[in-house]
């Protein structure tokens, strides 16, 4: 049977109902927008983006990478030396209520506790935290190196790290009024090292599935919903997206270990590799995230919209949508949205994704 695409399924049904009378929630669920926080000094020009640029393309979900750019009361010690105070905070609260925007704050946990040279916030006040401390950060920093390097992870087994992890979870969920909270978890290299004195010996994918699950047992105390990036949950090798997008250190089996209210980013930069029916066969709520490839990213739109079309009445609700992600701070993209880039005629480019995506998405009104 020749089965029309879905997308034009809908276009063709809108010919006769009208646009505005399909709700675009209930095609596209999530339209979300990932970017680092802004600094004080960037956030009066992100707020106005928030306004004329993404409320216009009717963006539903931001998640902001906050990390350690908040002044924390919990843990002081913590903070950016420049951080955005409770009051730069609810102003971005206020404008994502403005705009019915579920504002999303995100802390790297697990993993991605340093970054090339330089050890970041937790671990460098806290260096009984580190799972590794035997790999020592070098002067300058490359890849491959003979230590596997690439990213400091905390150890998940030390009996201190939850009390101070949780502490600044709370805290910045709080002040952001949030009723999600995004613990990135992506690119775990360092887990169940052999030298841990406590994770030696111990099964990598149950260390990862016992780490996600605390900190989604205590998120749904406070009834919040945790997301993830879902590339530790993928194999590697079976699918052959290797080791940056899925686990080569055995991980993967960490996808029939985890909570099924966990949220799952689904991201995919180069192909539109489709493991997000992977993760809604498992059980999961998934969001396909693109970041510049503005090619790759209309594909997986149209691939979402193909999953909810044609997937059982159980999975349909499970593919939730898609979100563009951003690897930059808000005043490198923004320049670059508007035409303030040092590559202006650069194709490949966050900013033209997000034109792309949502300029395609802005067809399903």
């Amino acid at each position: 049977m020749n089965r029309k695409c879905p997308y034009l399924l809908i276009m063709l049904l809108s010919a006769h109902v009208g646009f505005s009378q399909i709700p675009l929630d209930s095609i596209m669920p999530v339209r979300g927008f990932c970017i680092a926080a802004p600094t004080p000094a960037e956030l009066n020009p992100f707020l106005t983006f928030i306004e004329k640029e993404l409320a216009l393309r009717q963006v539903n979900t931001l998640v902001l990478r906050v990390d350690y750019n908040y002044q924390f009361d919990s843990h002081p010690e913590l903070r950016d030396s420049i951080a955005l105070s409770k009051a730069e905070v609810k102003k971005l609260v206020a404008v994502c209520k403005k705009y019915n925007i579920n504002l999303i704050p995100q802390i790297n946990l697990l993993g991605h506790q340093s970054w090339a040279s330089k050890t970041n916030n937790l671990l460098e006040k806290y260096p009984q935290f580190d799972e590794t401390p035997h790999v020592k950060m070098p002067e300058k920093y490359a890849w491959p190196n003979e230590d596997g390097l690439y990213c400091k992870s905390y150890c998940p087994n030390h009996p201190d790290v939850h009390k101070i992890v949780f502490a600044l979870m709370d805290e910045i969920c709080d002040a952001f009024e949030s009723k999600a909270f995004h613990a990135g978890m992506d690119e775990v290299f360092y887990i169940g090292d052999d030298k841990c004195p406590r994770c030696s010996g111990h099964d990598k994918a149950e260390l990862f599935a016992q780490e996600v699950n605390r900190i989604a047992d205590h998120l749904r105390d406070k009834n919040r919903k945790l997301w993830i990036w879902g590339d530790r949950m993928i194999d590697g090798k079976t699918t052959g997206l290797g080791m940056w997008e899925a686990s080569m250190n055995n991980t993967h089996r960490s996808i029939d270990m985890i909570s099924k209210d966990v949220v799952v980013c689904d991201w995919h930069y180069e192909r539109p590799d489709k493991t997000a029916v992977l993760f809604a066969a498992k059980g999961f709520n998934v969001i396909t995230c693109p970041w510049r490839n503005p090619p790759v990213a209309v594909t997986q739109l149209h691939d979402m919209l193909d999953y909810r079309e044609s997937a059982t009445a159980q999975m349909k609700p499970r593919f939730q949508g898609v979100m563009q992600t951003v690897w930059s701070d808000t005043k490198s993209f923004i320049d670059g949205f508007y035409g303030k880039s040092k590559n202006p005629g650069e194709v490949n480019t966050a900013w033209n994704c997000f034109r792309d995506l949502f300029g395609e998405i802005s067809k399903l009104k």
